[in-house]
């Protein structure tokens, strides 16, 4: 599906509040994808695990993460911040979900959520 794990409404609600369209915002983050779920077991090993499923696993990095990351895979601003906002609201919509929401909100002030998908056979 595009937009691998990531919710459909956060991505709906990302694409409304950035200046990425909604048919190009699903293919942005399905190529991040791509490049997160090569680094997975970094991730594991640098950042916080807030959640993990067999189909994804959620982080906790540092701010400024997500700008770091996009100049890495020269994306602009608008792509990065796109990409950042659908992942920060796919872990509200997870807190929601799972009833953790005030602690997920609470993360949000001091660190940037990273969603990696996990390859399914």
């Amino acid at each position: 599906m595009a937009g691998g794990p990531l919710d459909g409404n956060a991505l709906i609600l990302a694409a409304a509040k950035a200046s990425v369209s909604g048919e190009r915002l699903p293919d942005l983050i399905d190529s991040l994808q791509r490049t997160l779920r090569s680094r997975l077991p970094e991730y594991g090993r640098h950042y916080e695990c807030v959640y993990e499923d067999d189909e994804q696993a959620v982080f906790l990095a540092e701010e400024g993460h997500w700008e770091t990351l996009g100049e890495e895979l020269e994306l602009n601003d608008r792509e990065w911040k796109a990409a950042r906002r659908a992942h920060k609201e796919h872990l509200r919509r997870l807190g929601s979900e799972l009833d953790r929401r005030q602690e997920f909100e609470t993360a949000l002030d001091l660190r940037e959520p990273v969603v990696i998908g996990k390859e399914t056979p």
